[in-house]
């Protein structure tokens, strides 16, 4: 195999090519790096770019050696302990120290772990390399903001850019036949006049006749060869008209328990699920809308500097969210014209019967209009009554409702590219 290298430096006397091949070929090594750094990382660096390394051993190229070949008889002066057909056993011991793991040698040398550092959209572009929101439709449109160039036929007007010359060129020839056809008509008949004058007898011929007939052919070919090839007339042109598009508009609803029951350390891994997800819809996708929800036993709609640093609290009661997003979707975001979405981050805890009004709520409301609702549980004990009626929800939704569990911060990226890794194609 042949590897070519591109020598042309860009900016700050780096290879773009050569970087992106690199990190095409070392991708699995890359992305194990990026998932380690991922769940080290606190809620305030998360989008930052990353150096990371990869094992010298699994950078190396294989290299094809040309060997003697042949058979050859070696005869060594002074062999005391071999003879021809004896088989030498490799030798022993471990060879040299190289790096790595172990206690200190003096002796051998090695190779450290070959280290680079990620920009932060390289970064990113691992992080979330293979996730979607599932079930993304195109919804129709009411508004025209969304519209799309498209051919329209052909029309006599237009910029040069546009210009169809395949067109053009068939009227040209269209409108040159049509011009030229009487012409050449009574160019003709000119002409066979003409011969038939000279080819009578002298003393028939009339002089007269024949000079008015040269004139005559000579005006037909000025007026032939005054046909232009092609006029402005001819020109046509590609017609762009803007048609409206079916949009893929979505919002995601980010719902946080806030109770006294979520400790500092579960919103702290609520805040992260959520700043993820933040960063994912922010980068991948356009018309996404976030409506950010907090709760305890009262809901309300906050803003994002709210949403992830106020420190309100109180009892849980799960079903006032829930409620709180049944009704915006209703007054602001119809299931015909948005993609729905609701990320759900909880420990589990919940006030008495309101598992089962949360349950109804869902089945009945939600769940028919929503593209996908996760639900993540935070909490390392038992599930309690709100995972036992979601199951009940799940089994009746099972492609567009999930739930995991996180127990420690470092569940948050496996559990979220779970939720939201791409699907086949159905």
């Amino acid at each position: 195999m042949s590897y070519f290298i591109d020598r042309r430096l860009n900016d700050r006397h780096k290879s773009e090519v050569n970087r992106q091949r690199f990190l095409d070929r070392y991708r699995t090594h890359i992305k194990r790096s990026v998932e380690e750094a991922v769940n080290k990382r606190s809620i305030t660096d998360m989008e930052r770019g990353e150096k990371v390394s990869i094992p010298a051993r699994d950078i190396s190229e294989p290299v094809f050696q040309h060997g003697p070949g042949g058979k050859r008889t070696l005869v060594s002066p002074g062999n005391k302990e071999f003879v021809e057909g004896d088989r030498l056993r490799r030798p022993g011991g471990g060879g040299g120290g190289g790096a790595g793991e172990g206690s200190a040698s003096n002796q051998g040398e090695g190779m450290d772990e070959f280290a680079f550092s990620l920009t932060r959209e390289e970064f990113l572009d691992f992080v979330f390399d293979g996730l979607e929101l599932p079930h993304l439709e195109r919804k129709a449109l009411l508004d025209l903001e969304e519209v799309r160039p498209v051919r329209a036929g052909i029309a006599r007007e237009g910029v040069p850019a546009r210009i169809n010359i395949v067109r053009s060129m068939r009227e040209a020839q269209a409108r040159r036949i049509a011009m030229r056809a009487p012409i050449k008509r009574a160019l003709r008949e000119a002409t066979e006049a003409l011969e038939a004058e000279e080819r009578k007898d002298p003393v028939l011929r009339n002089p007269a006749r024949i000079a008015e007939l040269k004139a005559e052919i000579e005006r037909l070919e000025k007026r032939l060869d005054a046909v232009p090839f092609i006029d402005t007339y001819d020109l046509r042109y590609n017609n762009l008209i803007n048609q409206p598009q079916p949009s893929n508009k979505a919002v995601m609803f980010c719902v946080m328990d806030v109770s006294g029951s979520m400790t500092q350390s579960h919103k702290d891994i609520a805040k992260r699920f959520f700043l993820l997800l933040y960063l994912f819809l922010e980068r991948n996708y356009e018309k996404v809308e976030l409506v950010f929800v907090r709760h305890h036993t009262a809901a309300k709609e906050v803003d994002e500097d709210e949403f992830f640093y106020s420190r309100e609290t109180g009892g849980t009661i799960v079903s006032s969210a829930l409620s709180l997003v049944d009704e915006i979707i209703r007054d602001r975001y119809p299931a015909h014209q948005w993609n729905l979405y609701v990320a759900q981050a909880s420990d589990g805890d919940n006030w008495d019967d309101d598992s089962t009004t949360c349950r109804q709520l869902l089945i009945k409301s939600l769940m028919p209009r929503l593209q996908y609702f996760t639900y993540v549980e935070i909490t390392p004990h038992a599930h309690q009554a709100l995972w036992e009626e979601y199951e009940s929800v799940q089994a009746e939704f099972p492609q567009r409702f999930a739930m995991r569990q996180i127990v420690e911060a470092g569940d948050i990226y496996p559990v979220f590219r779970e939720l939201f890794r791409r699907r086949a194609e159905r």
